[in-house]
């Protein structure tokens, strides 16, 4: 048998099943219009929040050894409770704010907040608490529970943290150290 020229053997069953062919396109017409319709939103925002979604970076967490110091004075008082205010050196630079709250005759529990610049670190903190004349005493442990900018997700705990307070005058000086993560 001769071939005409321009026939070709073609079966049955891939005619209308082609990317030309009126079938697919019907279809296509319909998934489109179904989708523009809003009868499937989410399948249509699928594609687009993918093909939108900035790509996600991996932030490696770092470990950062803290050595601090502050000289605080004091900003507020109700009964036993002190807040104080100063400037906390060391590591991390910036204003330092402290709640001590003498919770016993020989304990005291603590919230401390550093502000360096555009960030904050937040820790609470337990100690003994001894008086000795003018003078009364603290020492203890602390964990930093919350950070904020540069220290966002920052955690800590069994970091010590000690200090003097004048009785008369409210001035405190802290000391800090430990390690915490990013």
């Amino acid at each position: 048998m001769t071939r005409k020229a321009g026939s070709s053997d073609v079966s049955r069953s891939s005619i209308g099943a082609g990317p030309h062919s009126g079938r697919f396109r019907a279809r296509a017409a319909l998934v489109a219009g179904i989708m523009s319709a809003g009868v499937f939103p989410g399948i249509a925002l699928v594609g687009v929040a993918a093909s939108n979604a900035a790509p996600s970076k991996a932030v490696a967490a770092r470990t950062i050894t803290l050595h601090e110091s502050g000289q605080l004075h004091r900003t507020g008082h109700s009964g036993l409770k002190l807040n104080e205010q100063g400037s906390a050196s060391g590591t991390i630079r910036g204003t330092i704010y402290i709640h001590l709250d003498v919770v016993s005759p020989n304990r005291v529990t603590t919230e401390i907040s550093i502000y360096p610049r555009g960030s904050s670190l937040t820790g609470t903190g337990s100690a003994s608490y001894h008086v000795n004349g003018g003078t009364a005493s603290f020492s203890g442990t602390m964990s930093i529970d919350r950070g904020t900018g540069t220290y966002a997700g920052a955690r800590g705990s069994g970091l010590k943290f000690s200090g003097t307070i004048q009785r008369l005058s409210g001035a405190v000086s802290v000391h800090l150290s430990g390690s915490m993560s990013t």
